[in-house]
């Protein structure tokens, strides 16, 4: 088996700033993300941290966790935030959506915040791979927006991923390239993501002359589903060597490599194990989503106030 190559991408330069970011004093951005483990937590905080100069900003871990949240709004508050853009740093656009907005009181369906002295997890509690999962509406005295767009969907992950795949390109006529990707249970979104995904490989595509560069998701918590797309995977890489390429893997993951070492063992490939962090893309994604969410541009934009 080749061993799991260990490439940095050149991820220093610094992202550039948007001409319109500015410290507003009632604007607070919340940013989401999943949460994973320290490396995971501690590559987020640095993506978040070269916006800190010009936004209230708070990062709340955990996929949508009333408790993460309300301690996010209540740090933004303390500094002086009214009006909250809730960027989520998710894969998929439809990650979490409704369940946030419920939290956040958009929309009704969360119950009230647990008396301090009750069981906050009694009836409430969920919990995922390890992470919290409290449901409830939080306090606030913000009005809130959210984010429309997952990674998936942004233009500027094409640019991480060029960057992922120059850096582990050797012959680039002589290789194959796989995209690969969590994937969500549902047949019909998982079809979008696969569309957004290949969007996204066109940069890849158009970056160097690769013999082929194909997009896949694991459908991972989908046990039933997972199967015959580890079957997919695992075919496409093999027929890599079979033919005398080599295969590329890049995971489109928020960070990290996730269990995909263990789907492809056995088998040959390169890989530098980084997901879409860290890359000074993904802060630029962040700045632009928080920029669409900004009073008054925000009604511009969609014609509404997000309350």
């Amino acid at each position: 088996m080749l061993p799991f190559v260990a490439v940095l991408a050149g991820c220093a330069t610094q992202t550039p700033r948007l001409e319109s970011a500015r410290p507003t004093e009632n604007f607070g951005v919340l940013v989401m993300a999943h949460g994973g483990g320290p490396q995971w937590n501690k590559d987020v905080l640095a993506a978040v941290e070269p916006l800190k100069g010009d936004y209230n900003i708070e990062v709340a871990f955990g996929m949508a966790d009333a408790a993460s949240l309300q301690e996010g709004v209540r740090q933004l508050e303390s500094r002086g935030a009214r009006h909250i853009g809730v960027v989520r740093l998710f894969i998929s656009g439809e990650s979490f959506k409704e369940r946030t907005e419920q939290i956040l009181g958009i929309v009704p369906g969360a119950p009230a915040k647990p008396a301090a002295n009750a069981d906050a997890h009694a009836g409430h509690g969920e919990g995922h791979g390890g992470h919290s999962m409290e449901f409830w509406r939080v306090d606030a005295q913000s009005s809130f927006v959210l984010s429309g767009q997952g990674l998936v969907e942004a233009p500027e992950m094409g640019k991480v991923l060029a960057t992922r795949a120059k850096s582990l390109s050797k012959n680039p006529a002589q290789e194959d390239v796989l995209i690969l990707a969590h994937g969500p249970g549902d047949d019909a979104e998982n079809e979008r993501w696969l569309k957004q995904l290949d969007a996204r490989a066109d940069v890849v595509r158009q970056s160097q002359p690769f013999h082929a560069v194909k997009v896949a998701t694991l459908r991972e918590d989908w046990p039933d589903k997972r199967v015959e797309a580890e079957q997919r995977i695992r075919a496409f890489v093999a027929q890599s060597a079979r033919a005398g390429r080599r295969a590329v893997v890049i995971p489109f993951r928020v960070q990290g490599f996730g269990p995909y070492a263990k789907v492809l063992e056995g088998l040959e490939y390169a890989s530098d194990g980084q997901g879409l962090i860290p890359h000074p893309s993904v802060t630029e994604w962040i700045e632009h989503q928080a920029e669409t969410l900004r009073p008054g541009k925000y009604e511009r934009v969609h014609g509404a106030a997000g309350s």
